[in-house]
This record gives C-alpha cells, sequence and structure tokens, in this order.
C-alpha cells in the first residue's frame, strides 16, 4: 500500500517522484513502515503527512501515546507486527478492535491483524512519532513488561505482605520469583539500549511507577502492580549487597552487569525510605560512552584554550561548578585523561568512583570508617603527587588543605555546587577561606549544564522572531544570521525531538584584574561583570552560541540557563 500512498503525495506535490522511489526502496531494505521513513528522512514533515493523510481519509486523529489502553488490549497485536506496521490497538468496543495507524492505506496490515485477532477493524489516524512512543510504551522494544506483568497478575499471588513486620525468610524468597527476576532484569536493559542516565522507582500510596531519565528529562516508563513494590525493591537490594531487612535508613550499593562480550555496565544504587515504601535510585555508569577528548565535549575554541592552559600549569586550582548530572565528572575526567602521563603522579578522592582509569591513583572516599575528602588530600600530599583531583569541596577543612595544595605546587581539581562561576569565589569565601588565599590559587572556574541536542532524523527549520531572539539575549548581529532549528519528533527520537545532549560552558580565567576584586571582596555581580568584559561567555550566552549555530532550541536554552 506505500505505492498507493506514495502517488497520492507526489500527485499533491508533497513530495517528488526521487523520494517516493528512495522510500520505497528503503521499505524493502529495511523492514521499516513507509510512514516512519518518510518523516525520518525529512522528505514530509509529521505535522504535514497527518494533515494529508486526515484529509484524503476523513478518519479520526487520536494521540495512542497519551491514551491509557488497557494491557490485554495490547497484547492483542503482538510487538513484531505492531513494529512492522507501525501501529498500535488503542481501544476495544465488542467486536470491533479500533488501530491507531500512521498509514491507513495500509490495508495488507489491517487484513494481517484482522485474520490475527478475529475482530473487526476501525482504523484512526496517529503522527509517527505518537505511535512511535506508543510502541515503546506497549512493548518496550524487545523487553515486553506485559507479557511478565501478566504472568504475575495470573497467579494471583501477594509476593511480600505490605506491613511493617516482614519476613525476611519471605522476602528473599520473593526476590528468586521467575516474574520479579525477568521484570527487573527487563528494566534494567531496557535502560541500558534507551541510553538512559538514571532509573527512578517510586513508590506511592496507591501506586509504583518507574521512570527513565533520557537525555537529562524524566519519562515514565510502567507502572508495576504495587503488591509487587517490596518483591522488586528486595530483589534490586540483594543485586547491590544490601541489607533487605533495614527499611528505615538509607542506603547505598553498586550493580555491574555483563550486558556482552567484554562490556560491564555499572549501576550506582541509592535507597531512600518514603512513608510509602523505599524509593530507589539507580545511576548508570556506563564506561563504553565516557566521552574523554575533551574536543568533543562542547567548548567553544577560546573557552577550550582558557581551560587546557589552566590544567597545563604546574601548580593551582581548577575547579568545576554545576548542579548534580550536569556533566562535571565527565569534564574533570577528560582533563584528567589528557594529563595522564607516566611523567605524572595522579591521586584523586571520590565518592564514589564513577569509573576507574589505568595510570591514575583512584581512592573510594568511606565516611563510615573516618575516610573523608580531607583525610584522603593529607594521605595525598604524603604520597609525592603532581595532580590531585578532590571530588568535591564541602567544607572548609577540605577547601583549606586543596587551598595549600595547590600552593605548594600541585596541581589541583575539584568541583563545587554553585551556580556559575564567580559566585564560585564567593562559596569559598562564606566556606571561611581567606581573600588572599583564594586570589592567589585558583586559576580558572568553569560552570556547566547539559543541554538537549536537536535529532537529525527531524531537524527542521524554527521560525523565532528576531526581538525574540534579542530579548532573550543575542546580540542584534546574532539574531539576523542565526539559524534556529527544531526537531519535529521522529521515531528516531521517540517523538521527543531530541537526541544526545552537548555540554555548555561559562569558563571564568582568574586573572590579575580579577585577583584585585577578589582581594577587595567584589561581590558575585561585580566578579561576573568584569570577567565578561574581559571576554568570558556566560551559560545563557554559551546556549545562545550554540542555538545560533542550530544544535538546540530556545526551550532547551531557556530550560538550563539564567537569563544574565
Amino acid at each position: 500500500m506505500s505505492t498507493r500512498l506514495g502517488e497520492l503525495l507526489v500527485k499533491r506535490g508533497l513530495i517528488s517522484g526521487e523520494q517516493l522511489e528512495r522510500a520505497i526502496t528503503r521499505e524493502g531494505e529495511e523492514q521499516e513502515a513507509f510512514c516512519t521513513i518518510l518523516t525520518k528522512e525529512n522528505f514530509l514533515s509529521d505535522a504535514d503527512l497527518t494533515a494529508f493523510l486526515q484529509r484524503e481519509y476523513r478518519l479520526p486523529l487520536v494521540d495512542p501515546a497519551v491514551m491509557e489502553v488497557p494491557s490485554e488490549i495490547a497484547r492483542l497485536v503482538p510487538a513484531t507486527i505492531a513494529l512492522r506496521h507501525h501501529l498500535v490497538p488503542i481501544s476495544l468496543a465488542g467486536s470491533t478492535l479500533t488501530l491507531a495507524m500512521s498509514d491507513p492505506s495500509n490495508l495488507g496490515a489491517i487484513n494481517e491483524v484482522k485474520f490475527l485477532t478475529g475482530y473487526d477493524i476501525k482504523v484512526a489516524i496517529a503522527t509517527t512519532a505518537s505511535v512511535s512512543q506508543a510502541i515503546r510504551d506497549f512493548y518496550d522494544q524487545g523487553n515486553d513488561y506485559q507479557e511478565v506483568l501478566a504472568e504475575v497478575e495470573g497467579q494471583d499471588v501477594e509476593l511480600v505482605q505490605d506491613d511493617e513486620e516482614l519476613d525476611v525468610r519471605e522476602l528473599e524468597r520473593s526476590t528468586e520469583d521467575a516474574p520479579v527476576v525477568r521484570l527487573v532484569n527487563a528494566i534494567l536493559t531496557s535502560a541500558i539500549k534507551r541510553h538512559a542516565s538514571d532509573v527512578h522507582l517510586e513508590p506511592f500510596e496507591k501506586m509504583f511507577r518507574v521512570r527513565f531519565r533520557v537525555d537529562g528529562v524524566l519519562e515514565e516508563i510502567m507502572k508495576p502492580p504495587l503488591k509487587l513494590k517490596n518483591a522488586i525493591t528486595s530483589r534490586l537490594k540483594v543485586m547491590a549487597s544490601l541489607d533487605i531487612a533495614e527499611r528505615r535508613l538509607p542506603q547505598d550499593g553498586r550493580i555491574k552487569l555483563k550486558i556482552g562480550p567484554g562490556q560491564d555496565m555499572d549501576f550506582r544504587v541509592s535507597v531512600l525510605p518514603t512513608i510509602f515504601g523505599e524509593k530507589i535510585v539507580l545511576r548508570l555508569l556506563d564506561k563504553s560512552n565516557l566521552q574523554l577528548d575533551m574536543t568533543k565535549l562542547g567548548f567553544d575554541q577560546s573557552a577550550l584554550k582558557d581551560f587546557q592552559e589552566s590544567i597545563y600549569k604546574p601548580y593551582g586550582m581548577v575547579l568545576v561548578t554545576g548542579p548534580t548530572g550536569s556533566g562535571k565528572t565527565t569534564t574533570l575526567y577528560s582533563a584528567l585523561s589528557e594529563l595522564n602521563k607516566t611523567v605524572s603522579n595522579i591521586s584523586t578522592a571520590e565518592d564514589p568512583v564513577e569509573y576507574n582509569l589505568v595510570g591514575i591513583n583512584q581512592v573510594q572516599i568511606n565516611e563510615d570508617i573516618g575516610l573523608n575528602f580531607a583525610n584522603a588530600l593529607r594521605s595525598f600530599l604524603r604520597q609525592d603527587p603532581d595532580i590531585i583531583m578532590v571530588g568535591e569541596i564541602r567544607d572548609f577543612e577540605t577547601a583549606e588543605i586543596a587551598i595549600k595544595a595547590a600552593l605548594t605546587g600541585h596541581l589541583v581539581l575539584s568541583t563545587l555546587h554553585t551556580n556559575d562561576a564567580p559566585s564560585t569565589i564567593n562559596r569559598m569565601l562564606n566556606m571561611g577561606v581567606e581573600p588572599f588565599l583564594v586570589a592567589s590559587s585558583v586559576n580558572l572556574v568553569l560552570a556547566q549544564r547539559l543541554a538537549r541536542l536537536i535529532c537529525d532524523g527531524c531537524k527542521e527549520p524554527a521560525e523565532i522572531p528576531m526581538t525574540a531572539l534579542i530579548e532573550l539575549g543575542m546580540s542584534r548581529e546574532m539574531a539576523a544570521e542565526a539559524s534556529c532549528f527544531r526537531g519535529a519528533g521522529c521515531s528516531a527520537c521517540g517523538g521527543s525531538g531530541y537526541s544526545g545532549r552537548v555540554a555548555l560552558y561559562e569558563v571564568m580565567p582568574v586573572s590579575e584584574e580579577l585577583r584585585e576584586m577578589i582581594l577587595i571582596g567584589a561581590s558575585s555581580s561585580e566578579i561576573k561583570q568584569k570577567a565578561c568584559d574581559l571576554g568570558m561567555l556566560t551559560l545563557r550566552r554559551a546556549g545562545l552560541t550554540k542555538m545560533a549555530q542550530g544544535a538546540t532550541t530556545m526551550e532547551e536554552v531557556l530550560r538550563v540557563t539564567m537569563a544574565d
């Protein structure tokens, strides 16, 4: 039926004959739905295709991605058929099954589903992005949660009693229950496939929710039955070697999975007791995705030059700041990787050690036995170090030792939690460090954020008025030359319009002028103004530059940066 729909699109002037031939060829080679290929190849936008189909076939428009479809209806059509024909079942009324399709002209798909299910078929139109999202929600691209959940529901047993008095033996037995094991494995492998950075398992009074953080944004994946809450939680705690009987205190652990020949995946596990049970957050640490080439992180040329010059100085301090999950560790590891030579002795104190770097002495902080950042730093100074990395400066004691190390011939790299680069100086002063020590020890401060990249598969020009760009902070010249784009949403990006992330950097070298301002106790805003006068790009300006280059969108820049 792709030929019939294609000919109609050519007749209406929406695609060319050459594009039709290419789409039909790809459809045969890749066994992918015709409409998906049209939007993925940017022959036609999702919105234009949907509008055409509505006009041509006069069928209702639906959004299956936001519809609550019962699992028994979703299971009527196997995942293989849903993927092949790009359709999902959305409702069943009597003997009529309604399908949401991106290509309602595909009579072969309709007849196949009719033969398979024995129901009469009714069709509704949906965008390719919406159908793709619904397929992921219903079938999870190979990890069929519905099948596992159906198996559990069919047993009709309570795996764990949800009482305060828990039988540990019962908990242990439930963690070995086959459906629970399969469901947990499906969640973990799905997180890896989707390149999630975090997995959240959250218990509430009347539901249990699983969410993935993909490209910095949380999305709901599934809601397992509430009766599985303790069994799933206990299974993950067993895998992380935690105490399953202790439900009142926070716990931290680690899971290591082997996902292929020579490829391991680490999950950092954090368990937090809430009023309705234990919330678990898993941080995925994939060394194969660790970007250690700092030229590919997102630096502008001048900012990269300033950062490289500061890390190659023989002594002093380089501070990286930003919120949790903003890529500070990746930036520090890329710097250490560049400095990692046989002539240098490099030691790091981390909590936790996220990735193992060959040739670098990494120490895991353990507060329970008194091994904190300050004590680790003291020990480093007796180990003939050249370069020291401190995971985080949290208190005056750690800051004081780090600064003394920086002033006595060592290069010190560390992180702090501040909103921008200039406020880092005031943060250290507020800790109690003397201004002359800060002024003489800090070489450079770098603040960063992560912004989502526009998906290459559905990238299209975006019309943004020049006045809006100027209000955002662009100069008139930059606004006039800006090439703004957006992601229309396609199957490759799951309809989000984004794929991957890029770092935005605010790099502030501490020049002589800034040192003098620090000594006289200048405010953050005064330091920021002076740094901008000396050429520093703020986070907002760095975001606007990436936006003008067509890498990200206005919405992303507004989401991750503050106005100057």
